[in-house]
């Protein structure tokens, strides 16, 4: 007897038209991701974006349109709704999981950024990895597809996300460690950790994430914008640059204020908050790197000033020593001139 159809997507081999249309979207997406060279130095993540259905780890996301927020759901009783859901599902966009009040509270990150800090992390067999802000679980299940349940651990201070992301890891087969916590103290108990990979954005490195890692351990966090990729020390220290990737994230709750807030972040443009600055000025991505990450202790007019000296550099000459005396960003040189605190 043949198989019943469902047009309903369930499981990443669930017959049906829905199913097969998820099937052959996640290989686009692989394809589109393989085309922009993401995983180049590390292959092996090809495998997981195949294997792992991120259809199961959003049931439902939020689209923009001209009334506002359209929610879209698997379950919905119109066909062409579920059919634009698991289009979407696997579309290479971030999309919005979470709201309240309209403000964005969690989403599911962009694919060709999850799959770009995948490899950034140099993940090897047996390696313990921390991430830091849960989300829906996609990029837990990844990790634990590549290293098994076992050696995967999410954190996330909001009860709901967490639960929701057990159910969707459960759904997809599998069951790392997801705790409900504070991810700015990290989860000591499963320490200590190889990787520790953050998908929110925060203003500073926390001391109990290096506390928690191995000599060695690399942490890789988007902060002001940009991915700051730190190799710990046997001293317990550690010390690395941001990459060139622009980022951006929501930031992780309970952290304080991000680095990246600078002065129009909450969508108004207003010259007064930019210090007079041309537009053209306060409209370039890598300037507004710099004003974020110089949040607090240098002006709009100051930071300009330090970017023009500098010759406007990019994300890449910037970088961030960090220990339990807390952070410090610098320019070019963490004994140079251009240093300045965190957090």
């Amino acid at each position: 007897m043949a198989a019943a159809r469902s047009d309903r997507p369930g499981g990443p081999d669930e017959p049906g038209t829905l199913g097969e249309l998820a099937r052959s979207a996640r290989q686009a997406l692989v394809r589109e991701i393989d085309a922009q060279g993401a995983w180049a130095a590390d292959p092996v993540w090809r495998e997981a974006f195949l294997a792992v259905p991120r259809h199961l780890f959003v049931p439902y996301y939020y689209v923009a349109g001209p009334g506002g927020y359209e929610r879209l759901w698997g379950e919905s009783h119109d066909p062409a709704v579920r059919e634009r859901w698991v289009r979407g599902a696997y579309a290479d966009t971030p999309l919005a999981t979470r709201m309240r009040d309209g403000e964005l509270l969690s989403s599911s990150s962009q694919p060709s950024l999850m799959a770009t800090m995948l490899v950034a992390l140099r993940v090897r067999a047996g390696d313990r990895v921390l991430e830091v802000g849960a989300g829906t679980g996609y990029n837990a299940a990844l990790l634990a597809h590549r290293l098994g349940d076992g050696l995967v651990t999410s954190v996330d201070l909001d009860p709901e996300i967490t639960e929701s992301a057990r159910a969707h890891l459960a759904a997809a087969g599998h069951r790392p460690a997801v705790v409900t916590g504070d991810g700015m103290r990290g989860v000591p108990e499963r320490a200590p950790y190889d990787r520790i990979v953050a998908t929110c954005e925060l203003s500073t490195v926390p001391g109990a994430w290096l506390a928690q890692c191995r000599p060695g351990a690399l942490v890789l966090t988007p902060l002001a914008t940009g991915l700051l990729l730190l190799r710990v020390g046997d001293d317990g220290r550690a010390a690395g640059r941001f990459l060139h990737t622009p980022a951006y994230f929501v930031p992780l709750r309970g952290a304080g204020p991000p680095a990246g807030g600078q002065p129009g972040a909450d969508g108004r443009d207003d010259e007064g908050e930019w210090g007079g600055l041309p537009r053209r000025v306060r409209e370039n991505e890598r300037f507004r790197f710099l004003a974020g990450l110089t949040r607090g202790l240098l002006g709009p007019r100051e930071a300009y000033r330090l970017w023009e000296r500098a010759e406007r550099p990019g994300r890449e000459r910037f970088g961030v020593t960090a220990g339990p005396d807390g952070a410090r960003a610098w320019l070019d040189d963490p004994a140079g001139p251009d240093v300045w605190p965190l957090g």
